[in-house]
């Protein structure tokens, strides 16, 4: 992990040492997905069996978890475990209850009404991704937020283990988030059958949720027949640091992120030299005692930075330019820098509040826009289960008071069915009004 002196680069040799893309050199992924697609859209349910046989090493029988499943499930975690998920789940749906939008009524003094009519999606898929670790987090996450936006049908999908079965704390958390169907499948044949819809599988809505890269590709290919969330890429995180950062929290906040996946990235942005070397003496020491080692090692070495800025302006500069998914804010007065903060997805300020507590149980999302998209969107909310409607009802008296301006815009584009449906009414009103 190196150590690079910010105040001898240009612009665009920082935004080159920033920049990552979801979607770097994924030629041979993207047309895997396409056939793998296609292969839903055709066989259904017989595809998805056959797909996961070939990826996971999994023969599926039943495509769904039953309920003896979920009934046993309870039975293999821990007491501890259900509180600590019941405290997660809470604070997140009262995080979420809050982010709700309400519909919206203006009347005006000639009889009209607009408005906006706000209501909740029918149907959405969450995805919850499995792979080289279990992610009960990720159901609540995903699930909680759409519950507590009103969505009728709540569909869940995760990777099956390599005996078929789902690892028990995750069905829990299911269950407990209020899921209504649990789907043993994974990876972009997931995302298809939610899309598309086969026998077992029911079409949604929408879906939401991080996966790897197939996922992610799987999400924007079918974007249009669904919606999505976003296009999530590794995680990321960020840590802002100056003279009076503790060494050892800065370096376990690295880590937290880069034991996800050798393609996570963690990059430390401080003003103090010595800080940079301790943290990074720091990250060797905490790494050689981390159970996700090889994964953490590797993520430093492909994707971690030490970056020096001459001053606190520069180090906000490349903050922002980093538009890193987490931004952890160890400085002296952190509160005092949320102003000139402007693209981040989750923010920590201080000592005591690490990522960790964002991704568990503070109550804010941890499905976070990646890979500097941060610049342009926001993490999950209640509110991408909601969809709104507009509202216009017009009386008599208010469209005769606008007749002519709309004919007049209507004429300048030429629309003259557009013109013609204002005229009609004005002409009927006319002859309807008495000598």
């Amino acid at each position: 992990m190196r150590v690079v002196d910010s105040s001898g680069l240009g612009c665009k040799e920082l935004e080159q040492l920033l920049a990552r893309t979801v979607f770097d050199s994924v030629c041979d992924e993207e047309k895997a997905v396409a056939s793998i697609l296609d292969e839903v859209r055709r066989h259904g349910d017989a595809a998805l069996r056959k797909l996961t046989a070939r990826f996971d090493g999994v023969k599926l029988t039943d495509l769904k978890v039953g309920k003896k499943e979920f009934a046993a499930a309870y039975n293999l975690v821990s007491k501890e475990f259900l509180d600590a998920l019941a405290l997660a789940r809470d604070n997140i749906a009262d995080f979420s209850r809050r982010q709700l939008q309400n519909s919206w009524f203006k009347f005006t003094e000639k009889g009209s009404m607009l408005g906006e009519i706000w209501r909740p999606l029918a149907s959405v898929g969450c995805y919850a991704p499995g792979g080289t670790a279990r992610y009960p987090s990720s159901v609540l996450m995903t699930v909680v937020p759409a519950v507590a936006a009103g969505v009728e049908r709540v569909y869940l999908s995760s990777p099956a283990r390599s005996d078929g079965s789902i690892d028990p704390h995750v069905l829990v958390a299911a269950a407990e988030a209020g899921a209504h169907t649990f789907y043993k499948l994974g990876g972009a044949q997931a995302i298809a059958a939610m899309a598309f819809g086969t026998e077992s599988v029911s079409r949604v809505d929408k879906i939401v949720g991080p996966g790897n890269i197939y996922v992610t590709l799987a999400k924007r290919a079918v974007f249009g027949y669904v919606d999505i969330d976003m296009l999530a890429g590794p995680s990321e995180v960020l840590v802002l640091a100056d003279k009076t950062t503790d060494p050892s929290f800065a370096a376990a906040d690295m880590l937290a992120q880069a034991e996800h996946d050798p393609r996570a990235r963690a990059i430390l942005v401080t003003t103090d030299q010595s800080i940079a070397l301790a943290v990074k003496a720091e990250l060797s020491r905490q790494l050689a005692e981390l159970p996700r080692r090889d994964i953490a090692e590797a993520s430093l070495k492909n994707g971690g930075l030490l970056l020096l800025a001459p001053d606190m302006d520069k180090a906000l500069e490349l903050v922002n330019m980093a538009a890193p998914e987490h931004l952890i804010v160890l400085t002296e007065n952190p509160q005092a820098l949320l102003p000139r903060i402007t693209a981040a997805g989750a923010l920590f300020l201080g000592d005591f509040s690490p990522e960790s507590v964002g991704d568990y149980l503070a109550g804010p999302n941890h499905v976070l826009p990646t890979s500097s998209t941060a610049r342009f969107s926001s993490p999950l909310s209640a509110w991408e289960f909601i969809k709104r409607s507009s509202l216009i009802s017009y009386s008599c008296e208010e469209l005769a008071s606008v007749a002519d301006s709309i004919n007049l815009l209507a004429a300048v584009e030429g629309l003259e069915g557009h013109a013609a449906a204002v005229r009609i009414r004005m002409d009927k009103l006319a002859r309807k009004k008495p000598e």
